[in-house]
């Protein structure tokens, strides 16, 4: 009777301590469980900006039989070019003038292919106005080609508005994409009976900046150089644990 006694303490020594074994595996079970249970989103933000930079840039162009007054040509006529911006507003530092560049234009015989006679020489500067007032930059592409009438060979390429304060400006709009991800992740998790957990990843989607109310897209992000009113848009993709 007292090897019995002696033996049901060590037995329930040992059966506490598996009881005690289970509960604690349980939990922890439990908590992997849940740890390995995550919600993914994806949140986005979109915010109106409006360029304050504008580029406008344009080519004149001479043509003659003679190098020399091919060159000519063109250092004669850039001046008008000068005095016309500077009559609709643009100051001398706004505006940057480019080397001179020529070329020679070579016959072509019956067969469609290049000989050594030069039939002429063609002569081009570049040309580049910037302003903040983007407004004047677009009337200026309006108008700059009327200097044809003055007999000019002018050609004007589309002009450019940016956006200069883009580096905080992203910053701002991927931490709105975040907190939007986090927001959709809250309801989802609240529909479900759940709470949010900790975040456990987050990515960066591409910027995409397009003209305003534009559906554009793409995979390598957009930078509209085309419009004066566009919009930016983020987005972020986000894990969140769930409890």
């Amino acid at each position: 009777m007292k090897e019995k006694n002696n033996l049901i303490i060590p037995f329930s020594v040992i059966a506490g301590s598996l009881v005690l074994s289970v509960i604690i595996f349980s939990m922890v079970w439990k908590s992997a469980k849940n740890a390995d249970q995550t919600i993914t989103v994806t949140g986005s933000a979109k915010k109106a900006i409006v360029s304050d930079l504008g580029i406008q840039r344009g080519t004149l162009q001479a043509s003659s039989i003679d190098r020399r007054s091919a060159y000519q040509i063109v250092v004669q006529q850039m001046p008008i070019i000068m005095k016309y911006l500077e009559s609709q507003g643009f100051k001398k530092e706004q505006i940057e003038v480019f080397a001179i560049n020529g070329y020679p234009i070579f016959e072509l015989n019956s067969q469609g292919y290049q000989t050594q006679r030069v039939l002429s020489y063609v002569y081009s500067q570049r040309f580049e106005v910037r302003s903040n007032d983007v407004q004047k930059i677009k009337e200026l592409s309006l108008s700059l080609s009327s200097l044809v009438e003055k007999g000019l060979d002018i050609s004007v390429d589309m002009p450019e508005y940016l956006f200069t304060k883009l580096d905080d400006l992203k910053v701002e709009i991927q931490a709105e994409a975040a907190k939007n991800a986090m927001e959709r992740a809250e309801k989802i998790a609240l529909a479900t009976g759940r709470s949010l957990g900790p975040l456990r990843t987050a990515r960066m989607g591409v910027i995409q900046i397009t003209p305003l109310n534009s559906t554009m897209i793409s995979d390598y992000g957009l930078n509209d150089v085309s419009s004066i009113d566009k919009e930016i848009t983020a987005v972020v993709s986000a894990s969140f644990e769930i409890n």
